[in-house]
């Protein structure tokens, strides 16, 4: 398995933001998660996302990741990724 952080940035309140990542494999199987990492909250969800996926050549796939912020302030996080067959 290959783990990583593909990218970090900051959401503003009560907005969705979207990234792309490209060039991954298209036989690699790819997991996406959003973590928030300010502000220390331990409490009601900050962010919710959501992946999808274009074919941009024959073995290769591009990601675009949709993150929300749930908040009512700014949230900062990281996009991170796991491998899981390569």
């Amino acid at each position: 398995m290959i783990l990583g952080v593909q990218f970090r940035g900051q959401v503003p309140a009560n907005t969705s933001r979207r990234w792309f990542t490209h060039s991954w494999p298209e036989a690699w199987r790819v997991d996406w998660t959003v973590v928030p990492t300010w502000p220390l909250v331990d409490g009601n969800a900050q962010v919710e996302w959501k992946v999808q996926v274009d074919r941009q050549a024959s073995s290769l796939v591009k990601y675009f990741i949709e993150i929300r912020n749930l908040t009512g302030g700014p949230v900062d996080i990281e996009a991170r990724y796991a491998v899981l067959n390569s």
